[in-house]
This record gives C-alpha cells, structure tokens and sequence, in this order.
C-alpha cells in the first residue's frame, strides 16, 4: 500500500525542499474583491521548472536510484512541464536523461528541456507518437521508462498541499488542476495526512472531461480527442490507479471552458502580475465559475505552471482565446 502517512509526507517534503525552496501562498485583495471570495494562490508557477511537478521527480528519482542503482538513465515522452522536471531531478542525481517529444512542441519548452541537460528527441505529430518512440527506446538503449502517474510522484508533490495547509489549515476548498491526477491525489494525501476537512476539488477542461465523468460514473471513462490549448491538463485516458485514489476523496469535479481558462488568464495577470499557463488557470477559472457557492467562504486555487506559449499569451493577453486544431492527448 502507499504510504501517504504523515511522517513519511513529511520527510518527503524535507527531501523537495533540499532542492527546491517552498512556493508562496498568497492572498490576493484584488482577486478577492473581484471573486467577492478571500481566494489564497498557491504559486506553483514560481518553482525552478515553472510547475510544481519539479516536486515529484524528486522523490521519483531518488526513489528509483534506491531501489533500480542499476538504471544509469531514464526516459520519457512529454510536452514540457513533466520533462523538465525528470531532467532537472535525473541530472541532479546523475542520471542521463532522454526526453521524447512530438515535431511542433513549443520551443521554448524544448529549449529549457535542453538547458537542464536533456537529450531532446522529436518524434512523431502528437503525444502518443512520441510516448511510443520513448518506450521503444527505452528497450533499445536499456533506459528506465518514467510514467506520468506513481505514488512516489505523488509523495513529492504532496510537499505542496503540506505547505498550503501548514499556512492556511482553515480552508473551506481547494481546487487542483487535473491531468494525470498527480496533483489532485497529492491535496487529498496532504489534506488528509493532516486530519483536516476542505474539500478538495479537481478541475478539468470541459473539452477533455474524463477524468471528471470518470469520477462521477466510478469508473474509467475516456474523451475521444483533446482539443484545448490547456494541455497539461489535456488527458483523454485518467489513470486507473489515480482514479482508485481520487475516486472515494475528492468532493466534486468542475469542468471549464477554453474562453473561461484565457479569462482567468488574463485576471491572474491583471490582479497577481502573474503569468499562468492554461492549464495552471484552470483552478481560477472554476472558483470563477462557483464563486456564488464560494461566497463567504476561503478558498484556495493551485496556479500550478507559468510555462505558457508565447505566441498563445500573446494571444490570450490581447483578449483572444486560442483555437487548437492540434489533439493535445496526453500532453504531460
């Protein structure tokens, strides 16, 4: 069984924490006289890879170089946020690490991916593709295939949901951006790590919504295409085992828009000076969307990654939603 206890949380906090200081939580005066809701920003976008998935890789690796020293480099498919974080952490630990993306993934996701010292390959036109090549190259080359999903991701990003809840253990609700659920199920773990009582609520697009009729029909659904510029959220098949966790915990799941997601852009910009990816809005853009039922009450939203497209912010900043024409599936 995972261990999700608190001390073992803990000292996986210790663990990111070596590495990566904590991220601020902040309540912001304008968000919340705009909401009419005291809204607290857990800035995930203010990490070293721009997203808090830098914290699970380090509790990933150090795992692996435990229990597999054997493994002298790992590999994986991603778009960005994922990839670099399993690049910084493997690197630290002396790893080589061999990243697979599809032909046309934003260039500078590409070039931090590099900068952290990747072995950058492009494959393919789409997620699927590239995650293909990875796990052929994985056999080929004899590299260690890193998933998108595991409960020692989990146990690092955890780290997260610890240091909002040490700061502001009074919290009514937190909404948690959803992909593959690492960071959904990491709130639940700290929330629940802790004895407290907010409601954790996972947020999804509502073009790519399986995750979120997943948890409704208690079990594994999936959403035929990913057509949303919020691709780190753009997951068309959930995670069994997400789910197994998630499933039971979480109290409800909200599904947004494109136009609402590049609306909460442009607030976190206006009222945080802060820049959010698409799917690092997608909290924003729920609380947005409920604020009638939040009234009255704190609440929190995960800003999960800053690492946007530059064409797309300046799109979304000059008052435009993107149209992606792209599937986006699976794009961690």
């Amino acid at each position: 069984m995972d261990d999700f206890s608190l001390p073992s949380l803990r000292a996986a906090a210790a663990m990111v924490h070596d590495q990566v200081p904590p991220t601020p939580q902040y309540a912001w005066p304008l968000l919340a006289g705009r909401i009419g809701v005291e809204t607290w920003v857990k800035h995930e976008n203010h990490t070293p890879t721009g997203a808090f998935k830098v914290r699970g890789a380090i509790t990933y690796i150090d795992w692996l170089r435990r229990t597999h020293p054997e493994v002298t480099g790992i590999i994986t498919a991603t778009r960005g946020n994922h990839g670099q974080a399993q690049v910084r952490a493997a690197r630290a630990a002396g790893l080589q690490a061999t990243i697979v993306v599809p032909h046309g993934n934003a260039l500078e996701k590409n070039a931090a991916m590099r900068a952290f010292g990747a072995t950058l390959i492009e494959h393919g036109h789409d997620f699927d593709s590239a995650k293909a090549e990875a796990v052929r190259l994985a056999v080929e080359q004899g590299l260690f295939m890193v998933p998108a999903y595991h409960a020692q991701l989990v146990r690092g990003v955890a780290s997260y949901g610890l240091e909002l809840f040490d700061a502001v253990p009074d919290l009514d609700t937190v909404y948690v951006p959803v992909g593959c659920g690492s960071g959904l199920c990491a709130t639940i773990a700290a929330r629940d790590a802790l004895g407290l009582e907010t409601k954790v609520v996972g947020v999804v697009s509502a073009h790519v919504d399986a995750a979120k009729r997943s948890f409704e029909a208690g079990q594994l659904l999936t959403s035929p295409t990913a057509y949303t510029f919020a691709d780190g959220v753009a997951v068309c098949t959930p995670v069994q085992a997400a789910l197994d966790y998630f499933g039971p915990r979480a109290d409800r799941f909200v599904g947004v828009t494109d136009d609402e997601v590049a609306d909460a852009i442009r607030i976190y910009w206006q009222d945080t000076h802060n820049l959010a990816e698409g799917a690092g809005a997608v909290a924003l853009a729920a609380l947005i969307q409920e604020k009638e039922r939040m009234r009255g009450k704190k609440v929190a939203v995960i800003l999960s990654g800053g690492n946007g497209d530059m064409g797309q912010m300046a799109q979304i900043l000059g008052g435009e939603t993107p149209r992606v024409t792209t599937d986006m599936r699976k794009a961690i």
